[in-house]
């Protein structure tokens, strides 16, 4: 009984069988770190975002770091800023927008920034409008009041609140021409008229956009006799 303790004390030892020294095995040597090489992406400046911004004399600009706001003679509108970018204006008039950290938000607030910025200097000063077109049998469009009312095929006709700060107007019954300073307002009006009637991808009857190309869809043929 005493002759196997010796061989008992080598096996528990956790070290030396872990490692398989009394066993004749070979250690497994670690494998190798694989190495990372690490490198910094430059984001590209953007072509809409390093354009300046054209300042009509008719216009006054009110700059508060992340904030701008511009009165023209058809409204007044305002912008804030998120921290990725900045505006500046520059000693010739001009406003520029820049960024303020290299990411690619940055790049992506650089150019949508710069042109919400134009959108709203050049709506206080000439303003945007967006037109539509009826196509259908029987669609009419009216102005009563301060409503747009459609007849769009439906059992009663569709009537719609304008919005303040918007103005609308039908042209021969069938052409809608919505106008303002905001063109975010303006765009979403617009969609909201389509929505009623979008056009059909067969006879193309419905309310589109005047320069709006509709894909049209061949019927099915008749029977062949």
């Amino acid at each position: 009984m005493a002759s196997l303790s010796p061989s008992l004390h080598l096996t528990c030892n956790s070290r030396t069988g872990f490692l398989g020294k009394a066993q004749g095995i070979r250690p497994r040597v670690p494998a190798a770190r694989v190495g990372f090489v690490r490198t910094v992406v430059e984001c590209k400046e953007s072509r809409i975002g390093k354009k300046p911004i054209e300042v009509p004399a008719n216009v006054t600009l009110t700059l508060e770091e992340q904030f701008v706001k511009a009165k023209g003679p058809l409204g007044e509108l305002s912008l804030t800023y998120p921290g990725e970018v900045k505006v500046v204006k520059e000693e010739s008039g001009k406003l520029r927008v820049f960024k303020t950290v290299e990411t690619k938000r940055a790049n992506q607030m650089h150019g949508l920034f710069r042109t919400l910025t134009d959108n709203i200097i050049v709506g206080v000063s000439k303003g945007f409008d967006k037109k539509l077109q009826l196509v259908g049998v029987g669609y009419r469009a009216a102005v009563e009041g301060n409503d747009l009312v459609m007849n769009l095929g439906f059992s009663h006709p569709v009537r719609m609140a304008i919005p303040e700060g918007l103005n609308v107007k039908v042209e021969e019954n069938t052409r809608i021409i919505v106008s303002g300073y905001d063109k975010s307002e303006i765009g979403q009006f617009a969609a909201t008229i389509k929505k009623w009637r979008p056009p059909e991808p067969y006879k193309g009857k419905g309310i589109r956009y005047l320069d709006e190309v509709v894909r049209r869809k061949e019927g099915k043929a008749g029977k062949k006799k």
